[in-house]
């Protein structure tokens, strides 16, 4: 599946006042950057290869000495290090093993000498290390692991200066992100969509954001219409139509204002249909419900996407209609790389279909009306608070005559932090808030 033109729009139009930085050197005149590439990708291996570059982007000299990088592992298994090659000297670099309390361990990479210019790297640091029994082991789920084969800016691995955290998440520290059960309840979204209109105030004051601007995913040069989103009956209803054209094509998108999903369930009763509500049939129009994080910059290993998106008319070399269950770990625009998993469907599910993704102990459960449709895990597992989406727009143009309009419904969101809930418990919460005459309810704190 290709989402290039779609992932690279919507990357470009997501708020950049949500982007997350990552720590800062105490000393601004000592900026690093930690930059990754591994030559072993696989899940299982019997050596992990991290190739690192350590970039000044501050404006005095570092000696290497000061330097430690950290790549962080699970388990408390043995390992022995080496340096296969390094542009500073492999007899310049260290490395050796560091247990945690948690049972986690790091490796620590260090130099006995040198120094480290402004604007100026280390250049290539092609590091190993293996078992010490020289038995295979997962690197999947390591903290600091990621499959990537050209360099990329990367945080799930720390740089320290002077003993100061100058780059990167020190994630060896922190709980595991993998645990079996979640943390406890952390409150509860319930939207039942009984508005009047897309201009409705409470939509806003309710954490809710209809689409206006401009941007991808879809069709270059369409417009994302908030006058084509309604709630007859609420029921939220996306009608995205086109002529044919670009400036006659009009997306829809309603989206959460606050980014603060995460661990947990999520669901949405949705209503998807095959065929346009007015006008010939034809056109690759893509009908979903999704969270997703914002890409910082290209394989951003924080980025993270979990989606439902249907397919009626096929689309991105499918010929007919396709459900697919897609969670990804990153994404680089140019040139195009993915690095996601994804689950699919090949039928019709037009129709009103209970929805529901489950986040937690390191997988991604998506069920179609009860039934478990994908279990995706390892890197792909979402690292950062997410929003919630639902939108539909077109992958490209056919050549239609006339206006065509195809409609979404959902009859209602859901989503229970931190809590494993199954579809039928899900069922149950929903109907109590209808019992009660609940329309809306948000509980979940904001980050």
């Amino acid at each position: 599946m290709s989402r290039k033109i779609g992932k690279i729009l919507l990357a470009l139009t997501l708020p950049a006042a949500l982007a997350v930085a990552v720590a800062a050197p105490a000393d601004a005149d000592q900026a690093v950057r930690l930059q990754y590439r591994t030559s072993s990708t696989g899940a299982t291996t019997a050596q992990a290869e991290p190739w690192f570059q350590v970039f000044n982007d501050g404006t005095t000299s570092i000696p290497l000495n000061q330097i430690k990088i950290r790549y962080y592992l699970k388990g408390a298994e043995s390992y022995r290090f080496a340096c296969s090659w390094a542009v500073v000297s492999c007899s310049t670099v260290t490395g050796h093993f560091v247990p945690q309390a948690d049972g986690r361990q790091y490796l620590e990479v260090g130099f006995t000498s040198g120094t480290l210019a402004p604007g100026t790297s280390t250049r290539d640091l092609q590091l190993r290390f293996y078992r010490a029994d020289w038995q295979s082991f997962t690197q999947s789920d390591d903290p600091s692991f990621g499959p990537h084969t050209s360099y990329t800016n990367w945080d799930k691995a720390t740089v320290y200066v002077n003993g100061q955290l100058a780059w990167g998440n020190p994630s060896g520290s922190e709980p595991d992100p993998d645990p079996t059960d979640p943390p406890g309840p952390g409150g509860e979204l319930f939207d039942d969509f009984t508005y009047t209109n897309a201009s409705d105030p409470r939509l806003q004051q309710r954490g809710w954001t209809v689409r206006s601007s401009q941007g991808g995913p879809g069709v270059p040069g369409a417009t994302w219409s908030a006058s084509a989103v309604s709630f007859p009956g609420g029921l939220l209803t996306l009608d995205s139509s086109t002529d044919g054209t670009a400036s006659g094509t009009v997306q829809t998108e309603l989206s959460t204002a606050n980014r603060k999903f995460h661990e947990g369930t999520y669901a949405a009763r949705v209503r998807f249909s095959d065929a346009p509500v007015s006008g010939p049939d034809g056109e690759h129009v893509v009908q979903t419900f999704f969270t997703i994080t914002p890409l910082r910059f290209n394989l951003d290993p924080d980025y993270g996407e979990l989606d439902f998106e249907y397919l009626p008319n096929g689309g991105w070399g499918e010929p007919a209609n396709i459900l697919y269950a897609t969670s990804w770990e990153t994404y680089q625009g140019d040139p195009w790389q993915a690095v996601n998993t994804h689950t699919e469907e090949r039928t019709s599910f037009a129709g009103w279909h209970d929805l529901v993704i489950q986040v937690s102990g390191g997988h991604i459960k998506y069920y179609v009306d009860g039934r478990l449709f994908a279990d995706h895990s390892g890197i792909h597992y979402p690292e950062t608070p997410m929003w919630i989406m639902f939108n539909q727009w077109f992958i490209d143009l056919q050549a239609a005559t006339g206006t065509r309009t195809y409609r979404q419904q959902v009859d209602w969101v859901y989503h229970a932090k931190n809590e494993v809930l199954s579809p039928a418990q899900i069922q149950s919460r929903v109907g109590a808030f209808r019992t009660a005459g609940t329309a809306f309810q948000d509980t979940v704190p904001n980050p």
